[in-house]
């Protein structure tokens, strides 16, 4: 066996080094996108425009050609009608068909008939996915070497795609193209495609793809850096007739807003900075990023009650609870001005004295402080008590305010009976 073995050894080099001769030899000879695209071509001719026709010579096509090698040529003839040079121009000694993206007309429905063909086709063939990515992110960078007609064609097919997951969100990142960018060619494009996508699903469908691909963050970057503001995104989009996707950008920005308000909200707190100073950034902050005062007090409160670590001790906590909240009153009293503000805040302690069991107890306990404290007012806490509170622990809380909210009824002495009667 072991000389076996040996006469063994040095013939595998040689052997796969034969092979391996051969096999690249072919390659040079079979390697020739031209006849690839005469072939191809000439079927298209063959079918016409019938698109069904075209679908069902394609799948044939692919037993006998081979798409895997010639992906490139495959897409650039069924979108441009021929192979296309760098930059995006077709190559003039080249034959070409009008059984193609750029020759159809330019409507929404021909463009639905075109997707279904590469659907189908890649439903066949499933290695060309990733082939048909690369083809579209170099068709988007091609964009200024196509007419505005072949850029709507493709924006609405691109749109289609996009939609029903053919195409993945990623490709979008060729639009950031800083010549694109620039000379407003993505944007225009971008209208049409997001048109075309919204129209086949809806925007949060639109949204969800956008955010597994971190793309839901960037589309700002659509437009050169001196026009990078929510406003010009606005109105831009608005006047193109895509509201929902200005609403969406704009909600975006928001919500970034409020994570870095609260973010260093909680930075301001754990370093000791002075109310004043905390009560002045945070209103530069609303107006900044029009930011409402319930949405503000929400923020204060979860920036509040996340700088402590709470007594695991039902008992302790309650107290421990108070003497926190006493000393953040006036921050919280600074953005309660309105009774909508109040409301809301008072819902934000039912919500966290359900879900933190250890402050079941507590919720009356805050409600009156902050009442003592004129951080919440009469109104407010009678309106949550009647029918503006929340499902969670509903029962618990009444029953734990009602005293309070019959003395409040019937407080026309005012603040003086507080103390014997509440507490």
């Amino acid at each position: 066996r072991v000389s076996f073995m040996n006469n063994q050894k040095p013939q595998k080099p040689t052997l796969s080094g034969q092979r391996f001769k051969t096999r690249k030899r072919d390659e040079k000879e079979r390697f020739d996108p031209t006849q690839f695209q005469d072939c191809i071509i000439q079927g298209l001719t063959e079918t016409g425009t019938d698109l069904e026709a075209v679908a069902k010579f394609l799948d044939a096509s692919g037993a006998k050609l081979d798409y895997r090698r010639y992906a490139e040529t495959l897409f650039d003839i069924l979108v441009a009608g021929g192979m296309l040079a760098p930059g995006g121009t077709l190559a003039d000694d080249m034959t070409r068909t009008n059984v193609c993206v750029f020759a159809a007309q330019e409507d929404l429905e021909t463009m639905q008939a075109f997707a279904q063909v590469f659907n189908k086709l890649i439903r066949r063939y499933k290695y060309l996915e990733k082939g048909f990515e690369d083809e579209v992110k170099k068709l988007l960078l091609f964009l200024k070497g196509f007419s505005e007609s072949e850029r709507n064609k493709l924006a609405m097919l691109t749109g289609i795609l996009l939609a029903n997951g053919t195409l993945n969100a990623s490709i979008l990142n060729s639009l950031y193209n800083e010549n694109l960018v620039k000379e407003g060619v993505s944007a225009a494009f971008a209208v049409k495609l997001f048109k075309s996508w919204i129209n086949e699903k809806d925007i949060n469908a639109v949204a969800v793809s956008l955010r597994k691909v971190n793309m839901d963050n960037r589309l700002m970057e659509l437009f050169p850096a001196n026009k990078q503001s929510v406003e010009h995104f606005s109105k831009y989009f608005t006047e193109a007739g895509l509201k929902e996707l200005s609403e969406y950008v704009r909600n975006q920005q928001t919500i970034g807003a409020r994570k870095e308000l609260q973010k260093e909200l909680q930075e301001q707190m754990s370093r000791g900075d002075p109310f004043k100073d905390i009560i002045l950034y945070v209103k530069e902050e609303m107006k900044k990023n029009n930011i409402s005062e319930p949405t503000v007090v929400t923020i204060i409160w979860s920036s509040v009650m996340s700088t402590v670590e709470w007594n695991k001790k039902e008992e302790l906590v309650a107290e421990q609870a108070i003497k926190h909240l006493k000393q953040y009153s006036p921050l919280l009293a600074a953005f309660t001005t309105q009774g909508q503000s109040e409301l809301t805040l008072l819902l934000k302690i039912q919500e966290y004295c359900y879900d933190n069991i250890h402050f079941m107890k507590a919720f009356q306990k805050i409600v009156v402080l902050f009442y003592k404290a004129e951080v919440l007012s009469e109104e407010p806490i009678l309106k949550w008590y009647k029918d503006g509170h929340l499902a969670k622990g509903k029962s618990v809380f009444l029953e734990q305010m009602k005293k309070f909210v019959e003395w409040l009824k019937n407080a026309e002495e005012g603040n003086q009976q507080l103390s014997s009667q509440v507490e």
